[in-house]
């Protein structure tokens, strides 16, 4: 009976071993972000996913094993908790990095969310932070989904949903200028002699000026692909005075351009690299938002680095065409 036992273990133990592959599984978080560098610990064993969040383990679906990582809790799981293709996604804990993903927006506001911080990148101050472009280029990845689950409404299509979504955002940013607008021209002077805060630089102003007196009412249009600078021009015309009518129609024309570039370039884009090349942009959200901000700051760091003018010398410049 007990050497009956002993086969049978074994038997059990040869079954289970034969069930058993080895498997690639992918860890993502709720922004859909690679979890790099974390550890699961399976069988006494520690391995950590590699730079693609990924990981292989020798294992058969009734496995369970442990991960952990930074700003992520320890978790057990197994195969049967993975989606079709071995993913399993791992819940981050909240950061102040986090706002700068444009999928934490997405995720837990949607287009309600979107709408918030395109108005607050374009309106306030305190919003020269927010990720305005990569939001708007992931948004259009993702505006068939969000105009069905925050507007309800469904069978769209692609083209259609970018126009809802456009409108709806445009609507926003313009509103934001306007805003920025009547602040500047209430506020004047007061804002070149306000000392720094964390929400607030002097610089980023005095690169605003800088670049509205260079290109005119022009420099509307061209500040919304400019990240910071954006969120100044629309004071700054305030502060100088720019005719209202004439900020109107760059204010409309630049948040228009703006809105429907980024998102016709980021659903268009996608649908091409996925039919052409089998290449989903939404597997990497991280490369594309690294990207996009380096090509739209670049024009700021090249000014921070290259500009002739110190920003004290630019301020006593501004001081004194203030002046009455």
């Amino acid at each position: 009976m007990k050497k009956l036992s002993i086969l049978s273990i074994a038997l059990l133990y040869a079954i289970t071993g034969f069930c058993q592959d080895t498997v690639t599984i992918k860890f993502r978080n709720q922004y859909k972000a690679e979890v790099k560098s974390a550890e699961v610990s399976f069988h006494d064993s520690i391995f950590k996913t590699d730079d693609k969040g990924n990981v292989k383990l020798y294992l058969s679906g009734s496995d369970s094993f442990s991960v952990k990582g930074k700003d992520y809790d320890a978790r057990y799981f197994s195969l049967a908790k993975a989606d079709k293709d071995n993913t399993i996604y791992l819940h981050k804990n909240f950061t102040w990095t986090d706002l700068l993903t444009p999928m934490f927006y997405i995720i837990f506001g949607g287009i309600w969310f979107i709408v918030f911080v395109v108005f607050a990148e374009t309106g306030l101050f305190a919003g020269f932070f927010l990720p305005g472009d990569s939001l708007l280029f992931v948004t259009g990845i993702y505006s068939l989904e969000l105009v069905e689950s925050g507007l309800g409404i469904q069978g769209t299509g692609g083209f259609l949903s970018l126009i809802i979504l456009g409108v709806i955002i445009s609507a926003a940013g313009i509103l934001g200028n306007f805003v920025g607008y009547w602040f500047g021209k209430k506020s004047g002077p007061f804002l070149f002699e306000r000392k720094d805060t964390f929400f607030f630089r002097k610089k980023y102003l005095l690169q605003a000026k800088d670049f509205y007196e260079k290109h005119g009412g022009g420099a509307i249009v061209i500040a919304r692909f400019l990240p910071i600078i954006r969120t100044f021009a629309p004071i700054v015309a305030g502060i100088v005075g720019m005719d209202k009518k004439k900020f109107t129609f760059y204010n409309f024309v630049g948040c228009i351009a703006w809105v429907f570039t980024m998102l016709f370039a980021g659903h268009y884009l996608q649908q091409l690299f996925l039919r052409s090349f089998n290449f989903d942009l939404r597997e990497h959200l991280e490369v594309i938002v690294i990207g996009i901000v380096l090509v739209t700051t670049l024009p700021i760091i090249i000014k921070l680095f290259f500009s002739k003018k110190k920003p004290a010398e630019t301020l006593v410049e501004i001081q004194k065409d203030l002046e009455p």
